[in-house]
C-alpha cells in the first residue's frame, strides 16, 4: 500500500475483510435497551456479502466476497441469543438469505427451538425467483409474518438493465405459492428513477401489481379476508462503489411527475395500496451520498441552525438544507443531478473494496445494453474481490 508523501497516511485504504465467519465474533450476548426499538429482535446474519450484482446496490459490491457461516454454528448463536434476551421473535438476516445454501436445513433446526416457544421467524425481503413450498410451510409454523418481494423495476428489459435477474413468472409464481399457503398479503418493492427507465416501465409497475392481485383471485377460492397488495417506490439515489456510481439521480420534479403517472394508474385498484418516498429526502441523501468534504461546513451549518432530528419528517426542514448549502456556496445539483464522466476523481477512490473500476465501468455499460450477468455461484464474473482471500476463492 502506498504511502501518500509526507503525510504518513497511506494514499488509499483497503478495505479488511474476516475470512472465515465461523471464527468470527457473534453477538449472543446484547444489551437489551428500555425502549422499542427499529430491530427489536434476535439478528441471525447467515452469510456476509452477496452472489448477486445488481447494478444499483451498494452493499452488493462493497462487502464481497461472499463469506457464510456454518448453519449448526448458526443454530447455536440463535437459540442462544433468545434464551439471553427473551425476545420473541428471530429474524434471518443477510444481503439476499433465500441465497444460502442451507437454508431449510437451518429453519428445521430453529423452528424445533422456536415453535413450541412462539418465538416468530422470519426472512425479510425474499427473493421471488428462490421462494418455494417447502420454505413458506417451515415459516408458518409458528405464525405467519408479512411477506415482502423487491422485483425493483416494472417490465422485464429494466430489471435486465440493472441485473436483477428476475423474470416476472417467478414472481407470479411465488405468489403463488404463498396465497395458495393461506397468505393474504403481499409488499412489492420498486424503484422509481433508475437509469434508462421510461414511462413504459412506471407503467409496467402497476400491470404487475394487477398481475399480483389477479394470481390471489385465481388462487384463492374462499376471498372473504380479501388480500392487501403494496406497492412502494423509492427514488433512486446512485452510491459510491457500484455500477450506477456515474449516474445522475432524477430531479425532484420528474420523480413527482412519474410518482403522478403510477399512482393515477392504480387510483381504481382499491385492493392495491400505493407509497411513495418523499423526493426532498431522496435528494438530501443523494447529495451526502456522494459528496466530498465540502459538506462537512453543510452538516455543521444545518446543525448549528437547528437540524438534530430530520430523520423523523416531523423535524425534517428542507428550506434549512437548501440554505445549509447556500451559506456553504455549494449547489446541490452538482452532487445529485449531475452524470459522471469515467475519468472524474471520485472523493471516494481513497477508499479501496477490491471491485476494480473497470469491471464497475463494464458493467454500467451493459446496463445501457439490458444485458444481465450471471450470479456469482453460477459464473465467476472477475470483479476483483477474490483476491482478498486466500487462495482468491469466494464461497458464493
Amino acid at each position: 500500500m502506498r504511502i501518500k508523501e509526507g503525510s504518513g497516511a497511506p494514499e488509499q485504504v483497503r478495505k479488511r475483510v474476516v475470512e472465515d465467519m465461523d471464527k468470527s465474533y457473534f453477538p449472543v450476548k446484547t444489551i437489551i435497551p428500555s425502549t422499542e426499538i427499529v430491530h427489536d429482535r434476535v439478528m441471525l446474519e447467515l452469510f456476509r456479502g452477496c452472489i448477486r450484482g445488481c447494478r444499483f446496490c451498494q452493499a452488493g459490491y462493497v462487502y464481497r466476497p461472499v463469506r457464510s457461516r456454518n448453519p449448526k454454528l448458526l443454530a447455536e448463536y440463535g437459540k442462544a441469543a433468545c434464551e439471553d434476551s427473551g425476545y420473541q421473535e428471530m429474524t434471518l438476516t443477510s444481503l439476499s438469505s433465500t441465497d444460502y445454501p442451507c437454508l431449510l436445513e437451518l429453519c428445521d433446526e430453529l423452528l424445533d427451538y422456536c415453535a413450541p416457544r412462539d418465538i416468530g421467524l422470519s426472512l425479510p425481503s425474499l427473493r421471488a425467483d428462490t421462494f418455494s413450498m417447502n420454505l413458506m410451510q417451515r415459516l408458518q409454523r409458528v405464525r405467519k409474518g408479512g411477506l415482502t418481494f423487491a422485483p425493483e423495476a416494472g417490465t422485464q428489459r429494466l430489471r435486465d438493465a440493472i441485473n436483477k435477474n428476475l423474470r416476472e413468472e417467478d414472481l407470479l409464481q411465488s405468489c403463488r405459492t404463498a396465497f395458495s399457503g393461506g397468505w393474504s398479503g403481499v409488499k412489492l418493492y420498486f424503484m422509481l428513477g433508475l437509469p434508462t427507465e421510461t414511462d413504459e416501465d412506471v407503467l409496467g409497475i402497476a400491470d404487475l401489481a394487477r398481475k399480483v392481485y389477479q394470481v390471489w383471485r385465481e388462487s384463492t377460492p374462499n376471498r372473504a379476508r380479501g388480500v392487501r397488495v403494496t406497492v412502494s417506490t423509492p427514488g433512486s439515489v446512485p452510491k459510491p462503489h457500484p455500477a450506477f456510481q456515474w449516474e445522475a439521480q432524477l430531479p425532484v420534479e420528474e420523480y413527482q411527475r412519474r410518482v403522478n403517472l403510477l399512482r393515477d394508474a392504480l387510483r381504481r385498484d382499491k385492493s392495491i395500496t400505493y407509497n411513495w418516498h418523499d423526493p426532498q429526502t431522496s435528494y438530501l441523501e443523494a447529495i451526502f451520498s456522494r459528496g466530498d468534504r465540502r459538506l462537512a461546513d453543510v452538516l455543521e451549518w444545518a446543525w448549528e441552525h437547528g437540524a438534530k432530528f430530520d430523520a423523523w419528517s416531523e423535524y425534517f426542514d428542507y428550506q434549512r438544507w437548501m440554505d445549509a448549502l447556500a451559506a456553504c456556496g455549494l449547489d446541490g445539483d452538482f452532487y445529485a443531478h449531475r452524470e459522471r464522466g469515467r475519468s472524474e476523481v471520485f472523493p471516494w477512490c481513497r477508499i479501496d473494496p477490491m471491485v476494480t473500476t473497470g469491471f464497475l465501468w463494464r458493467e454500467r455499460e451493459l446496463c445501457y445494453q439490458s444485458q444481465t450477468t450471471p450470479d456469482c455461484r453460477s459464473k465467476c464474473s472477475g470483479c476483483g474481490a477474490n483476491r482478498l482471500l486466500t487462495g482468491g476463492v469466494c464461497n458464493g
